[in-house]
């Protein structure tokens, strides 16, 4: 059922208030430009991985995981594949 890659941890919110980190996605503007260039599924799969543990240390960034399993979902991708859903 499920066949594309792993999307981007965007939710296109994109507001760069907390110490440069993006107020939906936690990502800086280099961490966007590192994903983009990602062409591996394993490397993007550990991408996320690794910005859900930036988001914990960072706190506020609960209502992400919601709005990215949404993404997943409509783009086809299995969220459980980075810890969702």
């Amino acid at each position: 059922r499920y066949s594309g890659e792993t999307p981007s941890p965007c939710i296109d919110v994109c507001k760069f208030k907390r110490k440069g980190h993006c107020i939906g996605c936690s990502m800086t503007k280099d961490q966007k430009k590192t994903f983009k260039k990602l062409g591996k599924e394993k490397h993007r799969e550990a991408f996320i991985a690794e910005l859900q543990l930036q988001q914990s240390r960072l706190g506020k960034y609960k209502g992400w995981a919601i709005a990215y399993t949404r993404k997943c979902l409509k783009k086809g991708f299995d969220p459980r594949r980075v810890g969702l859903g």
